[in-house]
């Protein structure tokens, strides 16, 4: 029999959709990333008996990056990023070995159904899926078609069964839209972003901010944040003084009354008012009128109105409610949660959704009651072209869903219902009053007919991250200084830059694409050009935005603490720790960037032999890593076999006693790139570190020393350690205070030596060179990974296990 093979856009809708058309009659296997389950069952298609396997991807299999030189920022031009740097597509997540996987599962498949989510970005994944699998299908035969994409809304089994008897093809001109999208996103983005980072963090020591990132979707949000500050903060308060009037009713029942001239801004005239009528005792009613009115149910629900209401009544930040929307799509409670449409299409089968709602605890008499009168059609709204409103597709209990994904799901469901009753009608009541010359009104509703209204998310996020705002209570955005100085500075040198406008007009051209009437290459070219002007424009006149900045944030010289001494002219360095952290000599006008996320402190007031800078020591913690860098060396690597941002740990310096040559041990258990490396600093608790990964292992607690041996242990090829025990807490046996061994083979040092950190352990430790050549020692070393044919399978096997 043939092979089908279907792909969904996450593995749990994968398994949603497996479970539908195979009606449960299925079994499952992880694949080889661990990531993503293929489903197996046989069924019929085009009118033959074939296997289907149904998998997944996670999101995007590919992403756009820059290639070689032009990844580093210190290599080129930013301007250069707008047509000279080649780009190209990378995995999106190596780690997950997506399209080794797609191959693996594709390989001798005869068909591909493509089961993802029905929006461009879904297109787009398409054909990253296309591209990874076609090579490894079995050809067709006589031109037969084999792709064929699935189009749904909700995963019901109504809508994926009825996805699956009208296939189609994917929509190439949608996916280039995305690729256009993507292109433009990564080369704005990056040019303006790494000029102005580079620029500003060069200057000030308190932006706090590691990215001053600049974003054509990311910048205009930040820009609608800070319009609406400078509204708050321009407003001027003025005061006014009202009239209010209480009367009693003969049933000693009281009514508030409204003052006819609302309010009066001169005190005077009030107290003018107030004299006039407080020595009346009675209140004339001059008129009363009754009017029947009707509030207007809500319209269908899309994504925006869904992130608004989450935002201001649910208290759930945009990024947040749509995960949880997301989850209830997956899982079939909900239909597709990214929406523009607020309008039904005219064969929605609305009664069917409020079926599902007929027997709910909460609203099943509303329910009830609107299927047996008959349901109120929706108000018509805006048809985007893509998907239904969002509308509950199943029902569902607090119970069963829980905290925040019951909010939402109740929400968009109580939405739903008053979407399809009837308008709220109520009866407004309206008494005219006199107190003396003045008039006063009171009005009163009463509900004749009840409704039931229920009173950008990446972005948004993306925004918070960068310190342009913080949240505040109830849900309010408020920029700081920084997000206040960039839009300023924005609309100082090129409005445009901040305002939607632009913006508005490239998604225009890149639907255009998606409809195919514009061409890919012709709207990335001009887009390109027209921002590539800009940013001339922007760098020439950076100047304004920097006589902002001035005034908010201090330059590097005035910022920080004295640390550590430069190796050049020998003076003090100053600690910048506001985000990136990093020391700067304000004699030689120069700063040296630091590792990031942990603390920074002086290293014994020891010198680096090789540029005579004061040594400084990084640590994450009494827990984790520590190991010395010299701040020259860190940013400008002093061997060919060095990179930038290294420490000392990395450093192949032959005789510097600091240097990975002289403290590194062996390789480590658990990558295989690593070397683990003794930590000088940490005793009494002493640690063995990899200077590549996370693995730390802790040794020889209450040794007085600890020191790497020029000796190498015969089985393993790694350093020996000296370890020199006080002799009231030696661990060693006979009360001995000294012993040198190895840690993975010496049976006295196995047992003192305890591994964190590690998430798996590779089944058998490789062995490898102890430390990287140049200790003075030329015996014959293997490379990096190679086995030690001298190194007995069961002495292997048993530090593995020891290890885990």
């Amino acid at each position: 029999m043939k092979t089908v093979l279907m792909v969904a856009e996450k593995p749990s809708l994968a398994q949603s959709i497996a479970k539908i058309l195979s009606r449960g009659n299925m079994s499952s296997y992880k694949g080889l990333n661990g990531a993503c389950s293929v489903h197996k069952y046989t069924g019929t298609f085009a009118g033959q008996p074939v296997h289907f396997k149904m998998t997944s991807v996670c999101g995007h299999v590919m992403t756009l990056d820059f290639l070689g030189k032009y990844n580093k920022w210190d290599k080129v031009d930013p301007a250069e990023l707008f047509s000279q740097a080649p780009t190209e597509k990378k995995e999106a997540n190596p780690k997950l070995n997506m399209v080794k996987f797609l191959q693996v599962e594709g390989r001798g498949c005869d068909y591909v159904v493509l089961w993802l989510d029905c929006d461009k970005e879904g297109e787009n994944i398409c054909f990253e899926v296309l591209d990874a699998i076609l090579p490894v299908m079995n050809s067709s035969q006589n031109g037969e078609k084999t792709v064929f994409r699935a189009r749904f809304s909700s995963i019901t089994d109504t809508d994926i069964c009825n996805a699956m008897t009208r296939l189609s093809e994917p929509d190439h001109n949608e996916a280039l839209s995305v690729d256009a999208r993507q292109e433009l996103d990564l080369r704005i983005g990056c040019a303006f972003t790494r000029f102005q980072t580079k620029y500003f963090q060069g200057k000030y020591g308190d932006l706090d901010s590691s990215l001053i990132s600049f974003g054509p979707c990311q910048t205009p949000t930040l820009g609608f944040c800070v319009e609406r500050h400078d509204k708050i903060q321009s407003f001027k308060p003025e005061a006014y003084w009202v009239l209010q009037a209480k009367v009693h009713t003969d049933k000693e029942e009281s009514l508030l009354l409204d003052w006819d001239r609302v309010r009066v801004f001169d005190r005077e005239i009030a107290q003018m008012f107030l004299n006039m009528t407080k020595l009346e005792k009675e209140a004339k009613v001059e008129a009363t009128s009754r009017k029947e009115k009707a509030k207007q149910r809500p319209l269908a629900l899309n994504t925006v109105e869904m992130l608004r209401v989450a935002s201001s009544a649910l208290g759930m930040g945009p990024q947040h409610a749509m995960q949880i929307a997301e989850r209830l799509y997956t899982q079939g409670y909900i239909s597709y949660p990214r929406t523009e449409t607020t309008h039904y299409p005219e064969n929605f089968d609305l009664k069917g959704s409020l079926r599902q709602q007929a027997n709910h605890p909460y609203w099943a008499d509303l329910v009830k009651q609107l299927l047996a009168e008959g349901i109120n059609r929706p108000r018509k709204g805006h048809d985007a072209g893509d998907h239904p409103p969002i509308t509950p597709m199943k029902a569902a209990t607090e119970a069963e869903l829980g905290g925040d994904a019951w909010r939402l799901y109740e929400y968009i469901t109580r939405h739903f219902i008053a979407t399809v009753s009837h308008d709220c009608k109520y009866l407004q009541s309206t008494i005219s009053f006199r107190v003396g010359p003045e008039h006063f009104t009171c009005v009163g509703k009463t509900v004749l007919s009840p409704g039931t209204d229920a009173s950008i998310p990446v972005h948004i996020n993306n925004i918070c991250q960068r310190n342009y705002v913080t949240v505040e209570s109830g849900r309010r955005l408020k920029p700081t200084n920084l997000g206040i100085v960039l839009v300023h500075g924005y609309y100082k040198i090129d409005a445009e830059l901040v305002l939607p406008t632009i913006r508005s007009a490239v998604e225009k051209q890149l639907n255009l694409i998606a409809q195919g009437k514009a061409d890919y290459h012709q709207v990335l070219g001009h887009t390109l050009d027209v921002f590539k002007r800009k940013f001339h424009y922007f760098v020439d006149s950076i100047a304004g935005m920097d006589e902002l900045m001035e005034v908010s944030f201090s330059p590097l010289a005035a910022t920080g603490k004295p640390l550590s001494r430069c190796g050049k002219c020998h003076r003090f360095m100053k600690y910048i720790q506001a985000k990136p952290s990093r020391l700067h000599c304000s004699h030689c006008d120069e700063t040296y960037t630091l590792p990031q996320n942990g603390t920074i402190k002086l290293y014994k007031e020891l010198r680096c032999p090789l540029d005579d800078f004061e040594l400084v020591l990084w640590s994450s913690g009494s827990r984790g890593k520590s190991y010395p860098l010299c701040p020259y060396c860190y940013n400008h690597p002093p061997f060919r076999d060095m990179k930038k941002g290294m420490g000392c740990n990395e450093c192949t310096h032959p005789t510097c006693q600091h240097s990975l040559n002289m403290l590194g041990i062996g390789q480590c258990v658990e990558c295989e790139n690593g070397v683990l490396v003794l930590d000088p600093t940490s005793g009494p608790k002493w640690k063995v570190a990899c200077n590549t990964c996370n693995v730390v292992a802790h040794c020889f607690e209450n040794a007085h020393r600890v020191r790497v041996s020029p000796d190498t242990c015969n089985t393993c090829e790694a350093a020996l350690l000296d370890v020199d025990f006080n002799k009231a807490k030696s661990p060693l046996p006979g009360n001995e205070t000294q012993h040198t061994g190895c840690i993975f083979c010496d049976p006295v040092f196995q047992e003192l030596v305890e591994l964190k950190h590690a998430a798996s352990c590779h089944p058998m430790h490789r062995g490898g060179p102890g430390r990287r050549q140049g200790r003075g020692r030329a015996r014959g070393r293997r490379p990096p990974g190679k086995p030690n044919p001298r190194r007995p399978k069961d002495k292997m096997s048993a530090l593995a296990a020891y290890f885990v």
